[in-house]
């Protein structure tokens, strides 16, 4: 199964996060199937690919609860509900 999760990059103390696709039985910093996007919490910063995200969500990737509400913030997971 393939899982949309942030992948865990930074300095210690000062973590950024790229949104990522992967395997569901990879590690948290494994190789990921494909990047999507970019979150820092740190300045509430969120950068998506659109596209590949709702290509990925179409093919039945799952989204992890913290992906999950990132895209419900961008308005994408309410587009592919609709389509």
């Amino acid at each position: 199964m393939i899982k949309l999760r942030l992948k865990r990059f930074g300095k210690k103390f000062e973590a950024s996060y790229r949104i990522v696709a992967t395997n569901s039985t990879t590690r948290r910093d494994g190789r990921p199937l494909e990047e999507l996007g970019f979150y820092n919490p740190r300045t509430d910063e969120v950068k998506l690919n659109t596209e590949a995200v709702t290509k990925r969500l179409q093919e039945g990737a799952q989204p992890t609860k913290t992906v999950r509400r990132l895209l419900e913030k961008a308005n994408i997971l309410e587009q592919h509900v609709r389509a």
